[in-house]
């Protein structure tokens, strides 16, 4: 909640934002009353889909009472950029290729979405997904977006310190890089 009022302030303030966010399987998980996140890719990619709605439907609702509180009482809505548009963009690793149609159609697809003052929220499209490791993570997904956008800033929310040489929660000897 706190996350889209601090987005929406920002895409009120003028700038454009997109979101990239993961949370489809837990959403599934959680709303198909699963005991727990599946291991097998088949009830992975079912639970993704069912969560997608899910986690789609939270934005759209936290988005648009984020943006309706935002506006000053007595002033007209229609002053604020589209706030309750939020757009839903499920990626695979081919849509993010240096060549081809596929990241072209995403390109202009996001330039779009930015130009009609939706908030695009990206995700790895898991349904058809196989391996996570076509993407990776959400911080490589968010990193590949914004260098195939040309963004001004990306921002990570992370549950890790910073910028590591291999994953701190798998490997004790993880070593923080200090300059990029």
């Amino acid at each position: 909640e706190r996350l889209c009022k601090v987005l929406s302030d920002l895409k009120n303030a003028g700038h454009e934002i997109i979101l990239v966010s993961s949370g489809a399987i837990g959403m599934g998980v959680g709303k198909l009353s699963l005991p727990a996140k599946p291991s097998d890719m088949p009830t992975k990619q079912a639970a993704a889909a069912v969560g997608q709605c899910e986690l789609m439907y939270i934005y759209d609702k936290l988005f648009t009472e984020a943006n309706m509180n935002a506006i000053p009482e007595g002033s007209d809505y229609k002053d604020y950029l589209n706030p309750d548009i939020v757009a839903q963009i499920l990626i695979t690793a081919p849509d993010l290729q240096e060549a081809g149609s596929r990241k072209r159609n995403f390109h202009n697809t996001l330039a779009r979405l930015l130009e009609l003052g939706a908030l695009p929220v990206i995700n790895e499209n898991d349904t058809v997904s196989t391996e996570e490791i076509v993407i990776g993570d959400n911080d490589t997904l968010s990193a590949n977006v914004a260098s195939t956008i040309k963004a001004d800033l990306l921002v990570l929310l992370s549950d890790i310190d910073g910028l590591y040489d291999a994953d701190p929660h798998k490997n004790p000897d993880a070593k923080l890089i200090d300059i990029v």
